[in-house]
């Protein structure tokens, strides 16, 4: 297993759910799409696979309006359609609607395809007046690919200037820092995420993941939830199976299936498998 997959894993179990709407009774019927915000709403709250439904109806009835077609490439990025979501902002590129801030997005699509050939071409058409954190991460993320370490830092240092709230960049630094092997570095960044937002999971998750590196498998004194804090400890006794630390994976394992309230399918059946290998 690669270090970026050991990033991401358990992630998808925090998804939140919702129920499908009664459509006689939604008020955004009839692409009634206003300046109070609902699109943004819907753009960022609730089950994204209902947003795509909304938007790619919607976009079909009035093919001409970008909003509604921004709207739609929102929203499969939002549900992991990233194919879909390219290609969504890729016409909108064509037809000349595309903004500025659309080409970000697209180019993090890009990123998520690994698409590294076409992202380095979007970050080239993006004007220099855009500065903003978001756009200094992606740079960085270009950075890290090439494995230009200066301009990394560089990047992600511009990043936090220019924000007010800089959890996540310091996340993203500390996972450049991480796939350098830079595992003290990366632990400071991801504790200082974590000072400005405490409730950052990727930020928990891989401060327990860039200790664990190092061998510590302690979990980071920071608050989390039952689940949270199943989803980590899961984590770590995947880290420690890589390090063939058996004994201290079962325990981590067992650990999680204690800490989730349900039960922590994951952590069990590892722990299962784990038991009957030395059982034979």
């Amino acid at each position: 297993m690669s270090l970026r997959a050991l990033l991401v894993l358990g992630c998808a179990a925090l998804a939140a759910c919702s129920e499908s709407p009664n459509k006689a009774a939604d008020p955004l019927a009839n692409n009634v799409i206003d300046d109070a915000g609902l699109s943004n709403l819907l753009l960022t709250a609730g089950d994204p696979n209902q947003a795509v439904t909304y938007f790619a109806d919607a976009s079909a009835e009035e093919p001409e309006r970008a909003d509604l077609r921004r709207g739609l490439a929102v929203s499969l990025a939002r549900a992991g359609r990233y194919p879909e979501s390219a290609r969504v902002y890729q016409e909108l590129d064509s037809l000349g609607q595309a903004s500025p801030i659309d080409l970000l997005e697209y180019g993090f699509v890009t990123v998520r395809l690994q698409r590294w050939p076409d992202a380095e071409a979007i970050d080239g058409r993006l004007p220099a007046g855009l500065n903003t954190s978001r756009r200094h991460i992606y740079s960085g993320i270009l950075a890290d690919q090439r494995g230009d370490w200066v301009e990394a830092d560089a990047a992600y240092n511009r990043a936090e200037v220019v924000t007010t709230n800089p959890a996540k960049v310091l996340n993203n630094w500390g996972v450049s820092k991480m796939g350098r092997g830079a595992f003290e570095e990366a632990e400071r960044l991801f504790e200082r995420a974590l000072t400005y937002d405490s409730r950052l999971f990727s930020a928990k998750n891989n401060l327990a993941i860039s200790r664990g590196l190092q061998g510590n498998y302690q979990l980071p004194l920071v608050p989390m939830t039952d689940q949270e804090k199943a989803i980590i400890l899961n984590n770590l006794g995947v880290i420690a199976i890589r390090r063939n630390e058996g004994d201290i994976a079962r325990g981590l394992f067992a650990a999680a299936v204690e800490a989730h309230p349900q039960h922590y399918q994951g952590a069990s059946d590892k722990l299962a498998s784990l038991e009957a290998n030395v059982e034979n």
